[in-house]
């Protein structure tokens, strides 16, 4: 295409938003006019489809819950008036919570002031407020963020040594739904040993974002916690950072949560528009649909040229991938749908992937995510007319213009500047995309069975565990591996066996392994 031809095309596709200062640009996608035109009766299905999501319709049909993440932007389009004030009560009680920690209203036994807040959740728990702390954290906040969100001993250690002395000024916020969730109970627990060994009574720092009535709602009660703020059952994880989960660890920081949900809203209307050339989410759609046949044949890079912005593409992995990575479709058949993501930043990923981004295996589209503002101050000059600023917007172009001369696909998103208007816009737009390709493909974007089967799975390890101890303890001699499998019944698991013992013994559990570590079979196990 020439120069012209292409100029024109970008105009004819460019998706401007006045009101959050924001830019679609998919020019450099290679459909045309005939994929379209196939493509809209699909959309007006799609269309429908969100309408009646956000109308309240069961979304999740195997776990009968409605999907009500955009009523949280805007809770006028919540389907009762009790989720209505649900919404509008959490959100002001969230407020004046971070105010009365700013102020010291409340504060912790042994200081006048929290200074730092601890966020223990996993997943959609963590993601969205790491990605939100990473973007709009200030250099100097009211009170600096921790994450724990691994099952990780000497991640969760680390952590704890970062905080250091601070840890009788910390803030402690637990999320989980269930409250049974392992790797955030387990957080929770080793954070509890924690204030316990410096005679610190925990449920004075303590906070519980979970369902009412789970199990940490429960314990929260019991032992008298500071508060306790809500999970919706008609909230994903992966959709949660404008509910609590993401909102409280947000104004704990000093960041503008009405900002982020005014952005939004406010993206959620440009979305909710049933025409596909004036719907930035559809387009995105669109694209993610072209460029991988429906079918996910290839994947989406998503490169950031902003250091604030570094999370994003680690955020949206969890969001595409959990949300399209299925086995069937809405009707059984066997479709094996997904798109895989990754990414890290501009333009640091220049000098590690992009050489085989541009002449590699060609599987994968690009998303460029451009900041036009550099930064608050004043320019500095690197050379005569040209700042820093003025590199990384040169680098964006040319890695763009590089791709497209060797057919390579790519989606530009252009925003103002990184604000909490523009962060909650960035959320509320991929949200609406996902949504939307979801029902191109006729999936169920808001359930995650492959998520649960690994959950049983590891369930069913740890219950093996338990059982090869109590026989090793019991044997009172040494057992081979076989066995130690023919005493419990279970000859098919033998390698989870090994696999066990191995890790109990490396870590001094009370188990001993004799003979040689590169032949598994000649080993004996003893209690040690």
């Amino acid at each position: 295409m020439d120069a012209a031809a292409l100029w024109k095309r970008y105009q004819d596709w460019l998706y401007y938003h006045a009101g959050l200062e924001f830019y679609l640009d998919i020019s450099r996608m290679g459909f045309d006019e005939a994929f379209v035109e196939a493509m809209t009766p699909k959309f007006e299905k799609a269309f429908k489809d969100m309408a009646a999501l956000e109308a309240g319709a069961i979304a999740n049909p195997d776990e009968d819950r409605m999907v009500g993440h955009y009523w949280l932007r805007d809770p006028e389009l919540a389907p009762t008036p009790e989720i209505k004030a649900e919404i509008t009560q959490t959100l002001e009680r969230i407020k004046a919570f971070a105010h009365q920690i700013h102020s010291g209203a409340i504060h912790p036994p042994q200081a006048p002031k929290f200074t730092d807040v601890l966020s223990i959740g996993i997943g959609g728990s963590a993601l969205g407020p790491q990605f939100v702390a990473e973007a709009l954290g200030a250099v100097n906040p009211p009170l600096t963020v921790h994450f724990i969100d691994n099952t990780d001993p000497a991640g969760i250690e680390r952590v704890l040594a970062k905080v250091g002395d601070r840890l009788q000024s910390t803030l402690v916020i637990t999320i989980s739904k269930s409250g049974g969730t392992p790797e955030t109970r387990n957080g929770m627990v080793e954070v509890q040993k924690a204030y316990a060994d410096r005679g610190l009574s925990f449920p004075q720092y303590a906070i519980a974002i979970t369902s009412e009535g789970s199990k940490l709602d429960q314990i929260a009660t019991g032992e008298g916690w500071l508060d306790r703020f809500p999970m919706y059952d008609w909230v994903g994880g992966r959709t949660s950072e404008l509910s609590a989960v993401g909102l409280l660890p947000a104004a704990l920081q000093g960041i503008d949560i009405q900002g982020m949900l005014d952005g939004a809203k406010a993206m959620d209307q440009a979305t909710r528009v049933s025409s596909l050339r004036h719907n930035p989410a559809a387009l995105l759609a669109l694209s993610w649909y072209y460029a991988g046949n429906g079918k996910g044949d290839k994947d989406m890079v998503v490169l950031p040229y902003k250091d604030s912005l570094l999370l994003f593409s680690r955020y949206l992995q969890q969001l595409v991938m959990e949300s399209l990575g299925k086995e069937l479709d809405l009707d059984g058949k066997q479709v094996y749908q997904g798109i895989a993501v990754y990414g890290n930043k501009g333009s640091t990923d220049q000098h590690a992937y992009v050489q085989q981004l541009r002449e590699g295996v060609p599987n994968f589209f690009m998303t460029f995510i451009e900041v036009l503002r550099d930064r608050p101050g004043a320019a500095v000059e690197v050379e005569p007319n040209v700042t820093s600023g003025d590199y990384l917007s040169g680098l964006l172009q040319g890695t763009r213009q590089a791709l497209y001369e060797n057919h390579r696909d790519s989606i530009t998103v252009t925003i103002g500047e990184v604000d909490a208007q523009r962060v909650g816009a960035l959320i509320a737009l991929y949200d609406r995309a996902v949504g939307l390709y979801a029902s191109l493909v006729n999936i169920n974007a808001y359930h995650q069975p492959g998520v649960e089967a690994g959950k049983k799975a590891a369930a069913a390890v740890l219950d093996l565990q338990r059982q090869v101890l109590q026989a090793i303890q019991s044997a009172g001699r040494p057992l081979s591996l076989g066995e130690l499998a023919e005493s419990l019944g279970a000859g098919d698991r033998i390698e989870s066996i090994y696999l066990t013992l191995r890790h109990l013994a490396a870590n001094d559990r009370g188990i001993r392994l004799e003979g040689d570590p590169g032949q598994p079979a000649s080993l004996k196990v003893s209690a040690a």
